[in-house]
């Protein structure tokens, strides 16, 4: 369907007279002009511009590289090679990754995944910036680095998205050191979340169609899982120099930012009954209603005082030390209505919680929060409209 107002530019004027010019017909210039166009013209454009006499035509070689652009979609991503480079290699890269890490005949998994994964994560943030006015290249040639980047007051990524990334990237400089073969089943939690936070990430920036769940139906998955390899895969003995780095990725991060999904991803396996053709086993993503449950199930698991260590009065000062934006005690209340991480006081279930970020104590009848919703909210309220939408909440 045309869509409404849609009009030639003066490029395609000018390929469109030639094309005429050539013989083509009217039907045959208008699809190929339409070909990767977001709003496609009509065919009385094409007509206007076949009766303009006045209506310069194009070269040869203007000509040739328009039909060449054209052909340059990909009909399921929609990407062009000549305009969506980076979007391209970011996700070709980390098909790749993924590709060789589940690859049976070779062994240099965690090296080339960590090596390709921070190429990927790179070239997705860089094209980001691109499309907001930042300069990606400096005039000596050196590109914006990922570790600069999810350090970035404007950086849009989650709090755990960009742990994951930190280690993700310590491991990319060890890759150099170390061999790290070893430890391919020690980390594939951190790579596994990473392939999702890679493709959530893709999707919300730039549109559904580039996920990569055409190409990789499941990231890291691996044929049939055994039950008793399962069980004897945390037993391997790992190396003491890999245990050392283990250690060394981990020693920053707190119970909650370990426990963090978009961090390292974990699942619980539980057995049904099922025909021979059907799997045992079944995966959620951490955002669909059943991960979700998951997720709270876990988190009343885990030590409160670990996970959510924050109390409410002491959320305003370390948002505005984070953000170095202003923020109070009142933004605070206006923001958990507006993201729903709590119920309001005197509520049935004071319980129903987000546990992303918060948890109820009925022992004293408080709340408490977890360093990710102190990053999200230092994250949102450098962007004027998400704190004018907090804002915007009615306390009472």
């Amino acid at each position: 369907m045309a869509g409404k107002g849609a009009t030639l530019t003066a490029q395609e004027k000018r390929v469109t007279k030639a094309l005429l010019n050539k013989g083509w017909t009217s039907q045959d210039v208008q699809a190929l002009v339409n070909s990767g166009r977001k709003a496609t013209v009509n065919f009385g454009r094409i007509s206007g511009v076949k009766k303009d006499a006045a209506q310069g035509a194009a070269a040869d070689a203007e000509v040739d590289f328009f039909k060449l652009y054209k052909q340059a979609y990909d009909p399921q991503t929609g990407l062009n090679r000549y305009d969506d480079e980076k979007l391209i290699r970011a996700r070709e890269a980390m098909i790749l990754a993924v590709q060789i890490f589940n690859s049976a005949a070779l062994k240099f998994k965690t090296e080339v995944f960590c090596v390709l994964a921070n190429i990927a994560w790179t070239y997705l943030l860089h094209e980001y910036y691109h499309r907001r006015g930042v300069m990606i290249v400096d005039p000596d040639g050196n590109s914006l680095l990922l570790g600069y980047m999810i350090e970035r007051q404007d950086c849009p990524l989650t709090g755990g998205i960009r742990d994951n990334l930190r280690v993700m990237k310590k491991l990319r400089d060890k890759v150099e050191h170390l061999l790290l073969g070893k430890a391919d089943i020690q980390w594939m939690p951190l790579f596994q979340a990473c392939c999702l936070n890679f493709d959530k990430t893709l999707c919300e920036m730039f549109g559904s169609r580039l996920t990569l769940s055409h190409d990789l139906s499941f990231a890291l998955q691996f044929a049939r899982l055994n039950i008793e390899q399962a069980s004897m895969a945390n037993q391997y003995d790992i190396p003491e120099h890999i245990a050392a780095l283990d250690a060394y990725l981990m020693e920053e991060l707190t119970a909650g930012q370990l426990t963090n999904l978009e961090f390292q991803f974990k699942v619980i396996y539980t057995l049904d009954v099922a025909s021979k053709s059907k799997a045992h086993f079944q995966f959620f993503k951490p955002d669909s209603a059943e991960g979700k449950e998951i997720h709270n199930v876990l988190g009343y698991l885990k030590a409160a005082d670990e996970m959510y260590p924050i109390k409410a009065g002491k959320i305003p000062a370390l948002v505005r030390e984070k953000s170095e934006v202003q923020f109070t005690g009142n933004d605070h209340i206006k923001a958990w209505r507006h993201y729903k991480v709590r119920p309001n006081s005197k509520a049935a279930n004071p319980e129903n919680t987000n546990k992303d970020f918060c948890i109820y104590h009925p022992a004293h009848g408080d709340y408490t929060y977890s360093q990710a919703w102190v990053d999200k909210l230092a994250g949102d309220i450098v962007d004027p409209l998400k704190l004018a939408a907090i804002r915007a909440v009615k306390v009472w």
